[in-house]
């Protein structure tokens, strides 16, 4: 099925706002500034990614989360349970058209009007507009921003999507949910699969998985462009690229071929 692009969004108010994000995210929270946003993920006990998300930080009590992927109203459910007597309130809003914004520094924040603006650098991602758009994933897969399919969703650890390149995990912060996998896997090593971003012969949806010699090796995230060009970010076995380093295109049992552009580790 192809991914659904709709800004889907949730807030947590109050002021234990920013303590609760910071012991249940695997980014550094505290060290957000009001009008500024930062990537962030919460994991699952095994350090597995069950949401990644924009989080930005409105006001002193305030803090946006803006999915990339997934449900807001199913994490807003789960996070409930670790709410406890902390003094904040999760709300899921309405989902919203997401559309691409003018040119705006990476990582400021704004509210104007009804929408809210994030900054990406050359373009923005605006949430609330009155029209939907995609123009943003394009430049977003070529940073290597990733977008999870539901099917990736509690599948991948942080380090096979580059979450330590983005600063959406921290080491040096308390404990969170999956924190000592994490922090295991970095200052040992032992990861076996890094994502990439590649060039497809032809059209897939975003999520599939690709296999070659009947293994599953290649996890595709989110799929932008063209007929002319087509790009996607993939999970992809470190064996499998080592087996074809030199070969200019992997070709996959389904038929469709892919050449490696970008290559990130964690």
């Amino acid at each position: 099925m192809p991914t659904d692009y709709t800004a889907r969004t949730l807030l947590l108010e109050g002021a234990d706002a920013t303590a609760f994000a910071q012991a249940q995210f695997s980014s550094n929270v505290q060290s957000l500034a009001i009008g500024t946003w930062q990537f962030g993920a919460w994991l699952d006990a095994q350090g597995r990614v069950l949401a990644l998300f924009h989080l930005a930080r409105l006001a002193d009590d305030v803090l946006l989360l803006l999915l990339r992927g997934g449900d807001a109203a199913s994490m807003a459910q789960s996070l409930q349970r670790f709410v406890f007597r902390s003094k904040v309130k999760l709300t899921v809003p309405e989902p919203r058209a997401l559309s691409t914004g003018p040119a705006l520094d990476t990582y400021a924040a704004r509210r104007e009007a009804d929408a809210y603006v994030l900054g990406c650098g050359d373009h923005s991602m605006v949430i609330g507009a009155s029209q939907p758009d995609d123009a943003w994933r394009q430049p977003q897969i070529d940073l290597g921003w990733p977008w999870l399919p539901n099917n990736t969703l509690g599948a991948l650890l942080p380090q096979a999507l580059s979450l330590e390149r983005l600063q959406a995990v921290a080491f040096d912060k308390g404990c969170y949910p999956g924190q000592e996998i994490v922090a295991r896997l970095h200052y040992r090593g032992g990861l076996k699969r890094h994502m990439h971003c590649v060039v497809l012969s032809r059209p897939i949806d975003s999520g599939t998985v690709l296999h070659r010699s009947g293994e599953n090796g290649i996890q595709l995230l989110d799929v932008a462009g063209d007929d002319a060009s087509i790009q996607a970010l993939a999970v992809i076995d470190d064996g499998l690229i080592h087996a074809i380093e030199n070969v200019a295109s992997i070709d996959t049992d389904e038929g469709l071929s892919l050449r490696v552009t970008q290559s990130w580790s964690a």
